[in-house]
């Protein structure tokens, strides 16, 4: 068995430190009450904290919107890109990495003046109505759309490592030869076996929804994020007690994406060996 070099340790140590001490600080913070000593109380009342449930489920239809969104745009242009135009992977590479050069603050500034552009211009237009039902409060299309901005560079990368590891083309051609449709065969041939890739894509873009704290505040909106920052001025320990949680539940669901890629990847090597 090799044996890891002193470094190795040195660095995974570090790391360690970096992420668990702070994790740690929270925890000890939100169960330690001067005078209480060591309770509860702060995990007990994020149920029924004021807005917990509506921003929490605020948020979740906003990914659940934001994956459907995301995932019909990205997967037909990165097999189309597979299988037909690979020339241009280069170009839809660098438009899908764009979100992660431009600052978030120029981002919504440039979505609040189009906002604010649109409805002036297009008054007597049904464009206006557009304007103003992407902007209801009960559920933001507007944030929608920015998400799917967002979430862009780490969908396609996510769904291009996925390719890359597929014989997209033979998958394809296999299918077309017994008869199946081009749809059909990308359905029923590709789609399986970019199981785990379609899955890291959801969770990538659900942890992003769920974080995202710079749009959604500017925009005058209170999903889950803006919600522990807006409660974090009168009940910090609630906060931090919610933040905690939202972490544990994000590994948790992380775990459970690495189980079922590892069952899927096993699934389809014993497959391929029968």
């Amino acid at each position: 068995m090799a044996r890891l070099n002193p470094w190795r340790w040195a660095v995974l140590a570090l790391a360690a430190l970096y992420f668990l001490v702070p994790l740690a600080a929270s925890v000890i913070f939100t169960v330690d009450v001067p005078g209480q000593g060591v309770t509860l109380d702060a995990y007990g009342r994020i149920v029924s904290a004021e807005g917990f449930g509506s921003s929490l489920l605020l948020s979740l239809e906003l990914a659940a919107a934001t994956i459907a969104v995301v995932l019909l745009l990205m997967v037909p242009a990165t097999v189309a890109l597979r299988l037909g135009a690979p020339r241009w992977r280069p170009v839809v590479e660098v438009v899908c990495s764009l979100p992660l050069v431009v600052p978030p603050i120029a981002f919504v500034a440039g979505i609040s003046t189009v906002l604010k552009w649109g409805p002036e211009h297009f008054s007597r237009t049904p464009l206006f109505e557009t304007f103003v039902a992407i902007q209801d409060p009960g559920f933001p299309v507007v944030l929608v759309l920015a998400y799917v901005v967002m979430a862009l560079p780490f969908v396609y990368r996510a769904l291009d490592a996925g390719l890359r590891a597929v014989d997209v083309r033979t998958l394809v051609e296999a299918a077309r030869s017994c008869g199946a449709s081009l749809p059909r065969a990308l359905v029923r041939a590709v789609l399986p076996n970019l199981r785990g890739a379609l899955l890291n894509a959801s969770f990538l873009t659900l942890a992003l929804v769920l974080g995202e704290f710079t749009v959604a505040s500017l925009l005058g909106y209170q999903p889950f994020a803006v919600w522990i920052y807006d409660i974090g001025g009168s009940q910090a320990q609630l906060s931090v007690a919610v933040s905690v949680l939202s972490l544990f539940l994000t590994w948790a669901l992380l775990l459970a994406l690495a189980v079922l890629g590892g069952r899927s990847r096993t699934a389809s090597a014993s497959r391929g060996r029968t």
